[in-house]
């Protein structure tokens, strides 16, 4: 069995907080992956997990992905998350989310919670009475309100940097896209999809979500398994995560893979080799994905809705192309190109601020002289 220092030390994470509060049922945990940047900010995901040990897998890929995230997306955070055991539509309350914010409240700042699967706006709220280090609150309470809307505009950006390579097209006018999960990122794209004319094909295990979807936009249900062999030219997971392993990955007829989901590559070096051996097209998730983090991240220094969208929008776009050219020129994945963008930041600002980076093995020293 894998101890946990083991499994922080196999991702380079910097602290784990295992939080339990009887009272209320609470049974979280909260990854930190790391801070060289800036303090870890990353979202809070409460789901009803098979056990214990699959919560704590979550949480350490996810945090991990939000560091690489928030590098390459230009932002001073560093990466972190948490994850809630439990049912979101049955265990959710008031108190339950206060005792998570007075966890939160603990780490003085070293990590700062927003809303993620399973949690919304409200929940943020109720973190918000027990500490300040939250984000994504309503925008009456001065927050940024849902970050799904931008999460959504960003991957639709991302799509069409991704069209733009690969296909040498413009536009997603006529293209056939399967969006697997059409919740609150899932719908938005869709919205977004639909504006540019794209033939939508989606997914989702929840029929309500699947219905709304077919009903505003004119999406042709699929069942998500069935995804992976269906007639498309891009596939966009936007649901849980790992979704493309070596099962799913000979199945696909697309040419693109470009989704709003974290960690979408089961193992991410041997399954991005897969998808270009292929001559698919990836888009790393952590680039595409960034929106919702940018947007959050804008209230930190005081929220402007109009520059976080247009972040998300130009920047995804431009940050994706730079990858996928530094893929071509490098011969690597586009998994390993988004790496290397990304660390190579994290270095330089470590360097910067003369900060040892143990996931490196190097301690920087600033030559004074």
């Amino acid at each position: 069995m894998t101890t946990v220092f083991e499994n922080m030390d196999s991702r380079d994470h910097e602290e784990i907080v295992f939080c339990r509060d009887k009272d209320t049922g609470l049974k979280a945990i909260i990854a930190v992956h790391n801070t060289a940047i800036g303090p870890a900010l990353g979202g809070c995901r409460m789901w009803n997990y098979e056990n214990e040990e699959a919560a704590l897998k979550d949480v350490l890929r996810l945090s991990r992905g939000m560091s690489y995230k928030a590098s390459i997306a230009g932002l001073n955070l560093g990466g972190g998350k948490a994850v809630i055991i439990g049912d979101s539509k049955k265990h959710k309350n008031e108190i339950l989310f206060r005792s998570f914010g007075r966890f939160v409240q603990g780490l003085a700042g070293r990590y700062i919670t927003a809303e993620d699967v399973g949690t919304s706006v409200k929940d943020m709220e109720w973190v918000r009475m027990e500490t300040r280090y939250v984000t994504g609150i309503s925008r009456a309470l001065g927050g940024s309100g849902d970050p799904s809307p931008v999460t959504a505009l960003g991957t639709c950006s991302g799509i069409k940097a991704a069209v733009k390579k690969h296909l040498g097209k413009d536009s997603l006018e006529g293209l056939k896209i399967g969006i697997q999960g059409v919740g609150h990122v899932g719908y938005h794209l869709c919205s977004f999809l639909k504006k540019e004319g794209a033939y939508l094909y989606a997914s989702d295990l929840y029929d309500s979500s699947l219905e709304k979807v077919v009903n505003e936009f004119g999406a042709i249900p699929i069942a998500c398994d069935e995804i992976y062999d269906a007639d498309i030219d891009i596939y966009s997971p936007c649901g849980m995560g790992a979704t493309l392993d070596e099962d799913t990955i000979p199945r696909l007829k697309c040419s693109i893979v470009a989704g709003a989901a974290n960690n979408q590559l089961k193992k991410e070096e041997i399954h991005s080799k897969m998808l270009k051996d292929r001559g698919i097209l990836y888009a790393p998730d952590y680039a595409i994905n960034a929106g919702g983090l940018i947007n959050v991240a804008n209230e930190i220094g005081g929220y402007n809705r109009e520059r976080a969208f247009r972040k998300a929008e130009e920047g995804i776009y431009d940050t994706l192309l730079a990858i996928f050219k530094r893929s071509e020129d490098d011969g690597v994945t586009t998994h390993s190109a988004a790496l290397k963008v990304a660390e190579k930041r994290m270095i330089d600002i470590a360097k910067l601020k003369n900060i040892y980076l143990p996931n490196k093995n190097v301690m920087f020293k600033r030559d004074n002289n």
